[in-house]
């Protein structure tokens, strides 16, 4: 058998490693770290090097997953598939692979299959939750105090939580927040939402950032019985988030006006009374604080649906463009997002896109996206701008990236994930048009990057000078 070190070798290195099978250089340093890689990548190593399966670290587990030789992946609360629940367990939630991690049930009772994935912010549970980019998935906390912020009817991105369930390590704790309205555990079951704390979320965020994003079933019944061969076969019948359309659902279904600018202490959120130009959002799934942003920046604010076509969005004579944030596969919004787009860009008005919007660009332009294999998602994301050398820390929630391969001539690559090497931003020399991947309205998660709204306002006014 051959060691993880010695296959690095035979692929050229770490850099050659990430090349061939498609992963940033992070994801091989871990390999290195677990002594193990994960078994979705043995045949393009066996194609690669040569080698024979016996030759490969033997490092798969009873359930048919990696289980690298650390002790907080051997120590995992993971169980063969059995039909009742432990002591005082009220909620399982059961993985593809035939995983089951039981806990204690909180939130609304209801069954929810998702995409599970991990968010590692330590502030903004409420903004999370209702980030309308999380439809489809169900999200896991790395923070271990979920609840002490209670909720509120202002942190909030959309109406209801776009998120399909909750997972935390503890029990969801009292609020203790002079804003707070009511009880985190209350607002979910008002929506419907169920939740399960008490399970290792080191151990499943560990088997996410190894083997990817698992499709998941989230179990909290009322009468506390659990059909687990019943739900592991939903969990493999759910299609994933690959090839899914979900900015339509998300999206809003009428043209209206925004206004509403920033919080402020002490005042709430302001208005904006004296906007500089007029802006048109294409809403993929916009989040209420990116609105925020474009009307704190000197914007005339008109919100569009995602099927907007180009004619209804120059109808409304807008000096500039945004393409908002969103869920799903790029791709598959792309079918009627990129034509309206590349109308608006054939006009010469400017566009921004962030997030969902920054791969649309990518698309209109002629590029293509790809899956990511976890995604990113947290407040504390290194983004480098490559133009000043700079380096912010951002908001992020994706899980699809735009493939730098496939960028034609013309198209710059502006900003780089210093986590993966993944592209984080892109610019357009034949279109006044520049997106980027992350948040730069960070709600929650740092200001570095506010200054984008700034530079969309600035760009819009140039134009309109020359």
């Amino acid at each position: 058998m051959r060691s993880v070190d010695d296959i690095i070798t035979l692929l050229g290195g770490a850099e050659a490693a990430a090349q061939r099978l498609g992963i940033g250089t992070e994801a091989v340093r871990k390999w290195r770290q677990a002594r193990a890689i994960p078994a979705k990548h043995w045949p393009a190593i066996l194609g690669a090097t040569g080698l024979t399966l016996a030759d490969l670290p033997q490092s798969i587990s009873p359930l048919g997953d990696t289980a690298p030789r650390k002790p907080r992946m051997e120590t995992a609360p993971v169980t063969e598939t059995t039909p009742t629940a432990p002591e005082g367990a009220t909620a399982a939630l059961v993985l593809a692979d035939g995983s089951v991690f039981w806990g204690r049930g909180f939130g609304a009772h209801s069954t929810t299959v998702a995409e599970i994935c991990f968010n590692t912010s330590m502030t903004g549970y409420q903004e999370v939750l209702t980030d309308p980019s999380y439809a489809g998935q169900t999200i896991c906390f790395t923070f271990p105090h979920i609840g002490n912020v209670g909720a509120n009817p202002e942190d909030i991105e959309a109406v209801t939580p776009a998120a399909r369930g909750l997972i935390v390590k503890q029990d969801v704790t009292d609020p203790s927040n002079y804003r707070a309205t009511r009880h985190l555990e209350d607002w979910l079951k008002s929506h419907g939402v169920p939740g399960i704390a008490g399970i290792d979320t080191r151990a499943l965020t560990a088997r996410i950032r190894d083997g990817g994003a698992p499709n998941g079933v989230l179990a909290h019944p009322a009468d506390g019985v659990f059909d687990i061969p019943a739900l592991i076969a939903q969990a493999k019948d759910w299609p994933g988030l690959e090839g899914m359309d979900l900015a339509k659902q998300v999206s809003t279904r009428q043209t209206y006006g925004w206004d509403e600018a920033e919080w402020a202490w002490g005042q709430g959120y302001t208005t904006q009374t004296a906007p500089k130009v007029k802006v048109v959002a294409v809403d993929y799934g916009a989040k209420r604080n990116i609105l925020r942003c474009l009307a704190a920046a000197g914007c005339a604010v008109t919100v569009v649906p995602a099927t907007a076509t180009a004619e209804d969005i120059l109808s409304h004579a807008p000096d500039g463009v945004f393409l908002s944030n969103g869920p799903g596969d790029p791709a598959a919004t792309g079918e009627y997002a990129v034509p309206a787009i590349r109308g608006v860009l054939e006009k010469g008005v400017p566009v921004f896109g962030i997030c969902l919007g920054h791969q649309l660009l990518a698309l209109s332009l002629g590029a293509k996206t790809f899956k990511l294999d976890r995604g990113h998602r947290g407040a504390n994301q290194p983004v480098k701008d490559l133009v000043t050398g700079r380096v912010e820390i951002t908001s992020q929630n994706h899980g699809f990236a735009v493939d730098e391969k496939t960028l034609p001539e013309g198209v710059t690559v502006t900003h780089r994930s210093l986590f993966d090497g993944t592209n984080e931003g892109i610019a357009s020399s034949k279109y006044p048009a520049f997106s980027v991947q992350y948040h730069p309205e960070a709600s929650p998660g740092p200001t570095d990057s506010h200054h984008l709204f700034r530079r969309f306002v600035g760009m819009i006014e140039t134009r309109k000078a020359g």
